[in-house]
């Protein structure tokens, strides 16, 4: 049987991740890194950012960010977190909002939250407050009783997705100070779907309606 060549973006057991070190002269741009150049760039960063400066990597996405934000809730320190992380990066989220403990599990982001502004609130009154003072319309994700199908509801431009955690879900604060509950259609067995899955599929709702897909990678 013939083996598959491998993707662009799968991790293949023989070639090593990135690449290697700048051929020929080097460009002058201050935006790449020296170190990177003489060394190689092995970082899980797409082609345009390859031999950049982290620095200059946030200041590019800062022009790209969409005008959604993220926040999840972590009062059992809940393991999804980096995976939301990740994701936000991946749709380019304004920013990644953590309500309760500081501390979070930074292995599933794989690094993203180098290029990802994350914030810290120590409550779900301290989230709703920022949300108010930047004028973004809070959307919980629940699949309660009331809340609305995601895949029949438009999505405001400027909005904060807010997931609960894995588990317990949200809170009841958390679902009062929503302007609407959102929920995901599901057609199995199981009560509810990982809290980083939810998180993935509400985002790429929110892109599929506002974002300009011309300027995706």
């Amino acid at each position: 049987m013939t083996e598959e060549p491998v993707g662009p973006t799968e991790w293949g057991p023989a070639e090593p991740v990135g690449v290697g070190p700048w051929e020929g002269p080097w460009p002058t741009d201050e935006r790449y890194d020296p170190e990177l150049l003489a060394g190689g760039d092995r970082r899980n960063v797409v082609d345009a950012y390859r031999y950049w400066r982290r620095e200059a990597v946030v200041a590019d996405l800062d022009r790209r960010r969409h005008d959604f934000h993220v926040a999840i809730e972590n009062f059992q320190h809940d393991h999804n977190i980096g995976t939301v992380v990740r994701t936000a990066n991946a749709f380019a989220a304004k920013a990644v909002h953590i309500v309760g403990r500081r501390r979070w599990n930074r292995r599933g982001a794989m690094v993203t939250d180098r290029y990802q502004h994350v914030l810290h609130h120590p409550d779900v009154t301290a989230l709703l407050d920022y949300a108010a003072a930047e004028d973004l319309t809070v959307v919980a994700v629940d699949n309660t009783p009331g809340s609305r199908p995601i895949e029949r509801t438009p999505l405001p431009a400027r909005c904060l997705l807010l997931f609960g955690q894995e588990g317990p879900g949200l809170t009841e604060q958390a679902r009062q100070g929503a302007a609407v509950v959102v929920s995901i259609a599901q057609f199995g067995s199981t009560r509810s779907i990982n809290a980083g899955v939810a998180a993935g599929i509400v985002m790429h709702a929110w892109v599929r309606q506002h974002a300009d897909l011309d300027t995706a990678w």
